[in-house]
């Protein structure tokens, strides 16, 4: 052994000619990358030759622990997974419900199955019913359109800008004196441009229904997103902030609201726990859905409330720390943010000059294992064929048959700017639980790649 490391050391000291040129060509090797990167602006090469294992994964079930488990078993104890009746005394419902509503700043929130339930619920408490126009973002999920199908109302289509949410100036191009409603989506992660929305929504007399089933957590000034306009409502679903699978809320300050939301949701009748936080019934019994939350729901959404303020903080922590990273890059375009400190984390995002250039940087960034790709998570709802074709559940569906619903036209040349926005942008995903080492080896890699593709 002692023999095999003399030898070993003496040819280290006395390279062979072949040994001394590898060694030369190695070290001039990495001089240059090194040199590269400095102009580039990135970190010495060194930083992010080995590339670290990048999941941003779903964020909820990452911080599941023995509360929810907790929580779960004593339903089973109980035998009263039904949030009204059963064996024992099924509060989870109940409890969360109002720590949602004291956590949003909003007087009453009320437990649904989905965030789609909720976007129902949401409409029927603003009484939006047949002849009424709703304005929607041309990017969103299908449930804010579906919603407004389902009431009997028209969807109006308004384009996106640099938010990525609602243009607040082609929402108000669309007003016309049928306009009931603006949803104003706040999509991943991000918050829509609440200041202008309202001014416009306060002047024309319309109501703001907040869809923050992508940005549950975030907030605009010293307000919860979803307590800012007339009525808010969030999704549970696994992709989302926090998760019990499928799940959603209402939120509202407005009594006749909540009153109208809680019996849609529960058949159109009202239970006494509703009329006990809203006052005395306004509304007369109506047909109306089952969107009632279970207590194994409940239970488990308790849990993960208490666990809120942690996600969003570790999701926005990473979230600036790449930001920040590639801010400086010259002539980078990031996503517009009304309040970078509202925002999620959600991910990261920052506008190429063509379709082309951003599908480049995406397979740039996808060959050096960063999660980027295309805006994700919603549709571009009017260039889909059923959305086109006017196709509801009926071929005769009252509101698409009307005069207003056939003068409607959907489809691209209602959402140029939308169509424009989703081509140019990359998005970059962002986890809970990255470490600085993870967040430091996508700022690298932006910054190589862009400077590459720009």
């Amino acid at each position: 052994m002692i023999t095999q490391n003399v030898t070993r050391n003496a040819a280290s000291q006395n390279p062979t000619r072949r040994q001394f040129l590898t060694r030369s060509c190695m070290a001039f090797s990495g001089a240059a990358i090194g040199l590269r990167a400095q102009r580039l602006g990135a970190r010495p090469a060194a930083a992010s030759a080995e590339i670290p294992k990048i999941d941003p994964g779903y964020i909820g079930p990452q911080f599941f622990d023995e509360r929810e488990e907790q929580a779960l078993l004593e339903v089973l104890e109980s035998g009263s997974p039904f949030r009204y009746w059963g064996p024992g005394e099924p509060t989870k419902v109940l409890r969360f419900e109002e720590d949602f509503a004291e956590y949003m700043g909003a007087r009453f929130a009320l437990g649904v199955t989905s965030g789609t339930a909720a976007l129902d619920c949401a409409v029927a408490g603003l009484g939006i019913g047949p002849g009424d126009e709703v304005i929607v973002p041309a990017y969103t999920w299908w449930s804010d359109y579906t919603c407004v199908v389902h009431a009997g109302a028209l969807p109006v289509f308004a384009d996106i800008d640099r938010t990525l949410n609602i243009d607040p100036k082609d929402f108000e191009r669309k007003i016309t004196p049928r306009t009931k409603a603006v949803i104003a989506v706040h999509l991943l992660g991000g918050l829509c441009d609440m200041d202008p929305i309202m001014e416009i929504a306060r002047k024309h007399k319309v109501a703001v229904l907040e869809d923050c089933a992508q940005c549950v957590g975030g907030s605009f000034g010293t307000k919860k997103l979803g307590s800012v306009g007339d009525v808010g409502i969030y999704s549970f679903q696994i992709n989302k902030m926090m998760t019990s699978g499928e799940g959603g809320a209402v939120v509202t300050s407005d009594p006749l609201i909540y009153e109208r939301a809680a019996r849609f949701h529960d058949m159109g009748t009202i239970r006494q726990l509703f009329l006990d936080r809203s006052g005395p019934s306004r509304v007369q019994t109506f047909a109306g859905e089952n969107f009632r939350m279970s207590e194994l729901t409940g239970a488990v959404l308790g849990a993960q409330l208490t666990k809120l303020d942690s996600m969003v903080a570790q999701l926005r922590a990473n979230g600036r720390a790449i930001y920040d990273g590639i801010k400086s890059l010259p002539g980078i375009r990031l996503r517009r943010r009304p309040d970078p400190q509202g925002d999620t984390g959600y991910g990261v995002y920052f506008e190429m000059k063509d379709k082309a250039t951003r599908d480049r940087c995406i397979r740039e960034l996808r060959g050096r294992k960063v999660p980027a790709g295309t805006m994700s998570g919603s549709v571009l709802l009017p260039i889909q064929e059923s959305v086109i074709n006017k196709r509801a559940r009926h071929p005769d569906w009252p509101s698409f048959n009307s005069p207003r619903g056939r003068q409607i036209k959907y489809g691209p040349d209602c959402c140029r700017q939308t169509l424009g926005v989703y081509d140019r942008f990359v998005q970059v995903r962002v986890g809970a639980k990255y470490t600085p080492r993870i967040n430091d080896y996508i700022v690298d890699a932006i910054r190589e790649v862009y400077n590459s593709v720009v």
